[in-house]
């Protein structure tokens, strides 16, 4: 299920909207590099480019992250 979610970013106030298997994988993400979920969302957001959307942001980053671990875990084989 898609949910729409409300964040703070840089003092402003914005939301995105992220199936429930995304959202928990950017929470995971959160705690693997120590960072709060929120602190993940802002580093996402600000490495975004400026034409993209906050929400295909984060998704993309979920699907980067990964890939690349999916990458790793097959060189170590």
């Amino acid at each position: 299920m898609i949910r729409k979610r409300s964040i703070t970013l840089h003092g402003h106030r914005t939301s995105f909207s992220v199936e429930d298997a995304f959202l928990d994988e950017l929470k995971t993400l959160a705690a693997r590099r120590g960072l709060s979920f929120a602190g993940l969302i802002a580093e996402i957001d600000e490495a975004r480019p400026l034409d993209s959307n906050l929400s295909s942001a984060l998704r993309l980053f979920v699907l980067k992250e990964l890939k690349q671990s999916q990458a790793e875990t097959s060189a170590e084989t």
